[in-house]
């Protein structure tokens, strides 16, 4: 292993601010024995992709001095290669009040590490934080700083596909079938494989790297046409769902039901909606489920169309006047039997989420109240707290309808993603896009809802981990944002101003 030696400084210098603090933090007004004094959870770490996800380091200082003047402190963060006195450093903590920590993770220190410091996978760094505490009307500056080093990792391919004969585009690099990515070298997909051979690559349009069998069905990383090229074999045409982690070199190969499903367009129609058709939507990480959030004023019969306007084919309970507790469903293809879900007038005036799974032979129709969460916050680089889980940027709800919540402000280049409950573990009730790296289209978006911490939504997909499902928005210009947010319908508008 190659260590290249780098400072990280922290330097605590008193922010300028006009007048005294009202800050709730600063209750203590003479903070003049206080010593500025920053400290590295850890002194040596080796980073790995596998724990992506996880906290990398926790770098804390304490609050420093104002002097007994009563005003607040900000600080700023700076990170540095040792020894070159922060001439070149980078900044991730920008002059903020009450913020006494920065606890990256493994993926986020990783990228800054070889991005800004231009270090290689594999290779080792030593840096200096340095933590800068500035008070208004003051210009002393105290400063702390720690050192720690790191090793970093070359992340996986974010891309895969799969090629061969086996496969629906043959041999063909430059049209190979694309993989799903579900998070950090985790992919899949799902669909009709032929008797034949297939591998994996990690580029369209090249067939190096890519990824082999090892002759025990795991996989090998291949980077030469010198290497071994033993593929991966189908006996038996089917429809399977291909599951590849890159990360601990696995691939299963599971046999599973047609490709789609029987509908792509599923309605609900009722008392509710005065037998009109009203369209739900079509989950995408399960093709098989469809969703609606409603608000029913209205008592009565409810079932679901698969064609606007036609009585025939319909998901239908298996019993007349079935609670809306009961997932049971039968799907008739002409009139009868007509059996309907029933809401009382008690079950009414109520927020519901519906999920109907129309896996033949599986279906099934899942209803649940649904209760407004009473907060909503921003997370992300793109977000002006960042990924700082605990400091994480709320929005505003709105005094009419609890399901809305807005927010107005400055968005810069990078991910972001909704927290309902700021989980500290990050395994909390999280709002995401239905796509990885979307794009802030300025119109109504579709957001999935993942509350990774509860069974009740785990069980709702039956071939996905939810707790593996990270999809992130990708803001690609910096600037002044409005955002609404619709926790019913699941939907989000995230306009620049």
């Amino acid at each position: 292993m190659k260590l290249k030696y780098i400072q990280i400084a922290m330097a605590s210098a008193l922010l300028m601010t006009a007048g005294a603090c009202g800050d709730n933090d600063y209750t203590v007004l003479d903070k003049g024995s206080d010593e500025l004094v920053i400290t590295a959870g850890s002194s040596d770490l080796v980073l790995d992709e596998t724990n992506h996800s996880l906290e990398a380091i926790s770098l804390k200082w304490s609050t420093g001095n104002n002097y007994g003047t009563g005003n607040a402190i900000s600080y700023t963060l700076e990170l540095a290669e040792t020894g070159t006195d922060f001439a070149d450093s980078y900044i991730v903590v920008d002059n903020q009040k009450q913020v006494y920590s920065w606890t990256p993770n493994v993926e986020q220190l990783n990228e800054i590490i070889r991005n800004q410091f231009g270090v290689k996978g594999g290779d080792g760094i030593s840096l200096d934080a340095k933590v800068t505490a500035s008070v208004a009307g003051e210009e002393r500056v105290q400063t702390s700083v720690t050192t720690f080093t790191v090793v970093t990792y070359t992340p996986v391919s974010t891309t895969l596909y799969m090629i061969g004969d086996a496969t629906p585009n043959g041999w063909s690099a430059d049209d190979a079938t694309a993989m799903t990515r579900i998070e950090n070298g985790v992919f899949s997909w799902t669909g009709n494989l032929s008797v034949g051979d297939f591998k994996f690559i990690t580029t369209s349009g090249n067939f190096l790297p890519s990824y082999n069998n090892n002759g025990n069905g795991s996989l090998v990383y291949r980077t030469s046409d010198d290497q071994p090229d033993e593929k991966f074999h189908i006996d038996e045409a089917h429809t399977y769902k291909v599951d590849v982690n890159l990360l601990d070199l696995t691939v299963k190969m599971t046999q599973v039901e047609g490709i789609t499903p029987a509908y792509d367009t599923l309605f609900i129609v009722g008392n509710e909606t005065d037998w009109g058709f009203r369209q739900m939507w079509q989950d995408p990480l399960d093709p098989f489920l469809f969703r609606i959030g409603v608000f029913f004023e209205k008592g009565g019969e409810f079932k679901f169309g698969t064609s606007e306007g036609s009585w025939e084919n319909m998901y239908k309970a298996t019993e007349e006047n079935a609670s809306y507790t009961n997932s049971s469903v039968e799907f008739v293809k002409g009139f009868d039997p007509d059996n309907k879900w029933f809401l009382t007038q008690d079950e009414t005036n109520k927020a519901y989420k519906i999920c109907l799974d129309i896996r033949t032979g599986e279906e099934r129709m899942i209803m649940r109240l649904f209760t407004p969460y009473p907060e909503m916050f921003l997370v992300g680089d793109a977000t002006p707290n960042g990924w700082d889980l605990g400091n994480a940027t709320p929005m505003t709800q709105d005094a009419a309808d609890p399901n809305i919540f807005t927010w107005t402000g400055n968005l810069n280049v990078g991910e972001m993603k909704f927290s309902a409950d700021k989980q500290d573990d990050w395994n909390g009730a999280w709002f995401m896009p239905d796509t990885e790296n979307a794009a802030a289209t300025g119109s109504v978006q579709r957001m999935i809802f993942i509350n990774k911490s509860d069974n009740a939504c785990q069980e709702e997909y039956k071939d996905l981990s939810t707790g593996g499902v990270d999809l992130k928005w990708k803001i690609t210009e910096a600037g002044s944002y409005t955002i609404t947010l619709n926790q019913l319908l699941d939907e989000v508008i995230i306009k620049k101003n």
